[in-house]
């Protein structure tokens, strides 16, 4: 049975939506997160290989942003068009975004092995750390299509109410990942190509339960040949929504790429492994708050389709309250236990006692980053395309790229790098909540 969004307590909706998937993308995250702890484990090699793991980041991450563009441009119409009770135009779009993300994954994957080499290099690469980062990236590139698909889709499952399922969707494949990374890893003593290895069969097992979701029973929208044929005007309004969830994560990408540059300008490969972990950490601690937004976009959208709007304004104000309190005890645990957490992924004591000083100042005000989350995810659910866009340019590209920059060459060296990233979170945060608070939430009709 498909959900009703504009019945029962919002709180609650809120919370079903976002709980699973929390779960689910927390599980998504073990897919690199647990390759990067067994790699930064193993033997002589372990801080080169976990580097060189670093230095693929920005290349998933953009990956990630493309299937975000489609993904978070869909999701949002599909669920209005849901609560306008436009079913067929549902529909549509689902079969719009299939193609989308199809076409997309296949350009992706042929660049990236095109221009691995130069690419590795102009994001910090040295001689010691592209062995590393080449053998799981031309390894992990073979996945390209099961994981843009199977991420991009996961979105339209949970947007109709099943959220359980889009969780089993992360989950079948993160088990089968950590079952299978000690095994290739160590077991064939096939090191990061062993990791790589397990991470693409993982992928490739949740893009076959995505599939079998949307050719089964459970779902009313189906996959459809027709629908598969894109269109201009379709492909303008997806694309224009999801902007922002590209921008997101496209700016993401430039941040890392220039990071990782300076902090081996001015640190070496020692400093990138640190950020490689910090990059993790900041992975895992942010999903409870990123999710609950997302979890609240369907509810939002559909509430606003259906002229809801005391239930929208309920939804806002619950998930700024809570995503808050969440992002300040994330900081205070990062705060208090700093070594125990970089032990998690790296035995090296230098990097270590390096790590603690860095992690701290990069995480500063940490709490800060849920007021981006709620003013992103508001404008993204309203179709308020624009505005997402330039607070998500305004946060990365405006304020910590040119920090980053700036920051090490005026005596800061690699602590002006980890400087840019709060300073960031409290001034893009607060401008995106505010913005948001007087142009949308104020203005809704009663």
């Amino acid at each position: 049975m498909q959900s009703d969004f504009s019945q029962g307590k919002v709180w609650k909706n809120v919370i079903n939506q976002a709980i699973p998937l929390m779960v689910a993308q927390l599980i998504q995250i073990l897919y690199n997160v647990v390759d990067r702890i067994y790699i930064g484990h193993l033997p002589v090699i372990g801080s080169n290989a976990l580097t060189g793991i670093g230095l693929v980041f920005p290349i998933t991450t953009l990956v990630a942003a493309f299937t975000n563009l489609f993904s978070t441009g869909g999701v949002p119409l599909f669920s209005m068009a849901r609560g306008a009770k436009e079913e067929k135009k549902a529909e549509l779009i689902l079969g719009q975004v299939v193609s989308l993300l199809f076409i997309t994954s296949l350009a992706l994957m042929a660049l990236c092995y095109i221009f691995k080499r130069p690419v590795l290099f102009l994001f910090g690469a040295s001689e010691e750390t592209y062995v590393y980062a080449d053998q799981y990236l031309k390894i992990y590139l073979l996945g390209t299509i099961f994981s843009v698909l199977s991420t991009g889709l996961n979105g339209f499952i949970n947007a109709q109410g099943y959220p359980k399922k889009g969780m089993m969707t992360v989950m079948l494949g993160a088990i089968i990942n950590l079952i299978l990374d000690p095994v290739f890893i160590y077991g064939l003593h096939m090191g990061v190509y062993g990791a790589a290895i397990a991470t693409v069969i993982s992928q490739g097992v949740s893009f076959a339960w995505v599939l079998s979701f949307f050719m089964g029973e459970k779902t009313f929208y189906h996959i459809k040949k027709e629908n598969l044929i894109l269109k201009a005007r379709m492909f303008g309004k997806i694309t224009s929504l999801g902007i922002s969830g590209f921008v997101m994560q496209g700016t993401n990408c430039l941040v890392q790429i220039v990071c990782n540059k300076m902090l081996f300008m001015y640190g070496g490969d020692m400093y990138v492994g640190i950020m490689t972990v910090i990059n993790s950490v900041r992975e895992i601690l942010s999903v409870p708050g990123s999710t609950l937004g997302s979890g609240a976009q369907p509810v939002l959208g559909y509430n606003y389709g259906a002229k809801q709007y005391e239930r929208v304004r309920k939804a806002i104000r619950f998930t700024a309250a809570i995503g808050f309190l969440y992002m300040l005890i994330a900081w205070l645990a990062v705060i208090i236990f700093p070594k125990e957490i970089l032990s998690v992924f790296t035995t090296d004591k230098a990097m270590i006692n390096l790590g603690e000083h860095a992690l701290k100042l990069y995480f500063f005000g940490f709490f800060f980053m849920s007021f981006q989350f709620v003013g992103q995810s508001t404008f993204t659910a309203l179709g308020c395309a624009k505005r997402a866009v330039f607070f998500s340019i305004f946060r990365k590209v405006i304020i910590v790229v040119p920090l980053t920059i700036i920051l090490p060459m005026l005596g800061l060296g690699v602590e002006g790098v980890f400087i840019a990233e709060p300073v960031s979170n409290a001034i893009g945060g607060l401008a995106s909540f505010t913005t948001m608070y007087f142009t949308l939430y104020k203005k809704l009709p009663e």
